[in-house]
């Protein structure tokens, strides 16, 4: 597995070892220990998330506030995603900035979003599935979100606007400039 550095320290694209022949194709999606090589630190998964999206929908921005903040790492089994995570870590010299990236089952790449980070992700295919791996357990006293589509967040979904679909939740959400570390 190759590791590459987003500008956001601690965020990561993980590239797998695919291997491939006539009969397919075989890949470790996930190894504890080259986990920790490649990231310095562990993460244990105590919850696994599934989610099925048609295109356009754009789930997030969402996050776990302390003692149950999550750190994910996302995979796509089925279709495309645009992946971003918004640094939410005010003493971080990157606070309020974004990354984005494509995640899809054919790259099949994965993104670690290190607790302390804003997670969504837009649907660019005609439906997609996507697999969250979590060190904490979900826990909705400790759930907050941002509005996905606040233009001050700055943010390319890789939609159209009138394409973009949001939950009744999501669309309620506050804005970056109510947001309050």
């Amino acid at each position: 597995m190759e590791r590459v550095d987003t500008h956001l320290s601690g965020c990561a694209l993980l590239k797998p070892l695919v291997r491939e022949d006539v009969r397919g194709y075989f890949f470790e999606s996930f190894r504890t220990d080259l986990f920790e090589q490649l990231m310095g630190h562990s993460f244990t998964v105590v919850q696994q998330n599934e989610s099925s999206s048609k295109y356009g929908v754009v789930r997030g921005l969402h996050w776990q506030i302390p003692p149950r903040a999550q750190a994910k790492l996302i995979r796509v089994l089925s279709g495309e995603i645009r992946d971003v995570v918004v640094d939410l870590r005010p003493e971080s010299c990157t606070f309020g900035q974004h990354y984005s990236c494509v995640l899809s089952a054919e790259n099949k790449h994965q993104l670690f979003v290190p607790q302390g980070f804003a997670h969504g992700f837009s649907v660019l295919s005609t439906q997609a599935i996507v697999a969250y791996s979590c060190d904490a357990l979900y826990a909705p006293a400790h759930e907050r979100g941002l509005h996905p589509l606040d233009p001050d967040l700055g943010i390319d979904w890789g939609l159209k606007p009138e394409d973009c679909v949001l939950s009744a939740k999501d669309a309620q959400q506050p804005l970056w400039k109510d947001y309050q570390p």
